[in-house]
């Protein structure tokens, strides 16, 4: 459903995106996750045809989104960035209005969204009187007014309490259930992201550091917990036995290949220190991004400190996003 292809965006010096390539077949909720500035708006702009890129080629549904925009769109519904309502009309009439931007849309279509996304009884309001929530589902419902194959949704839940994002979870879950949808998930909430997707890709200053499925993230299993009355005592006997390879919060282990939590039982009681518990960590996203964003911070951290020790600081002026015609 969406394909990138050695994708390289820059605005002005400044490279957003560099040399990204990323694959979302049909039928998957895909989440693309990084932090601000990542890239992550920027590539969705381009899968949008609102953002040109500077090289490579972006195909969604199965055409080139710069040749063909409107052939590539045809079946997709987005919510990008902060969408834009008329708030002193209804939700009704606002959807009406949006719905001219892409086709004529009957009222019955719009009776079908507003069901789907739980606004009955309010779709008559001022948009000035919806919460945060409503409005999250007004956008829901105007992505889905063409009858997309595809939704594009960058930051859903974005300024939602836990109810709220709950719900958006629920509704982007049956969505996917019910309609068969091909869901593309930009998101902050990590733990949404664990619950909902099957596969994600994760940007750091513009480049895809990983991509795989989510279960791979929950499989890295080499991290145990262990609880002892003296863990530094049972970290010095573990190395001494080469049955770890480190250790880290005073709490875990990082286990050699081959080795188990009954080997590390053994060496630990055969040298009479006590093991009061040892299980398997299960990694979560959180912990897997944290870990990878982190490492690849400090690699590009120590990268720029060992080149200003060999050349004068050069003063870089930032210039505002601008996009190509």
């Amino acid at each position: 459903m969406i394909e990138l292809r050695n994708v390289q965006k820059k605005f002005g010096s400044r490279l957003a995106v560099d040399d990204l390539t990323l694959t979302v077949p049909r039928g998957e909720i895909f989440g693309l996750l990084g932090h601000n500035g990542a890239g992550k708006s920027t590539a969705i702009g381009m899968m949008l045809g609102q953002v040109w890129p500077t090289s490579g080629a972006v195909k969604v549904c199965g055409h080139d989104v710069a040749s063909h925009r409107a052939l590539a769109l045809h079946k997709v519904g987005a919510i990008f960035e902060t969408p834009a309502f008329y708030d002193y009309l209804s939700g009704w009439r606002n959807l009406e209005i949006l719905s001219h931007y892409t086709a004529p849309t009957t009222a019955l279509r719009i009776r079908e969204v507003v069901d789907w996304v739980g606004l009955t009884g309010r779709e008559q309001s001022k948009v000035k009187t919806y919460s945060h929530g409503m409005r999250a589902r007004l956008a829901l419902a105007q992505a889905l007014l063409p009858g997309p194959e595809l939704l594009i949704l960058d930051e859903p839940g974005n300024g939602l309490d836990p109810e709220g994002i709950a719900e958006m979870r629920q509704t982007i879950g049956r969505l996917h259930r019910e309609l068969g949808l091909t869901i593309l998930l930009s998101s902050h909430q990590l733990t949404e992201v664990e619950q909902l997707c099957t596969r994600i890709a994760i940007l750091q200053q513009g480049r895809k550091v990983f991509e795989g499925q989510v279960t791979e993230v929950r499989a890295a299993r080499s991290k145990v917990a262990l609880k002892t009355p003296d863990f530094a005592a049972a970290v010095a006997i573990l190395h001494e036995r080469q049955l770890i390879n480190g250790s880290s919060d005073g709490r875990f282990l990082v286990l050699k290949d081959g080795s188990s939590t009954a080997d590390v039982t053994r060496a630990l009681v055969s040298a009479g220190v006590a093991v009061e518990g040892i299980w398997q960590h299960e990694q979560t996203l959180e912990d897997f991004y944290l870990s990878l964003v982190g490492g690849q911070k400090k690699q590009s951290n120590d990268h720029s400190a060992s080149s200003s020790e060999h050349s004068m600081p050069n003063r870089v002026v930032q210039r505002p996003p601008q996009r190509e015609p």
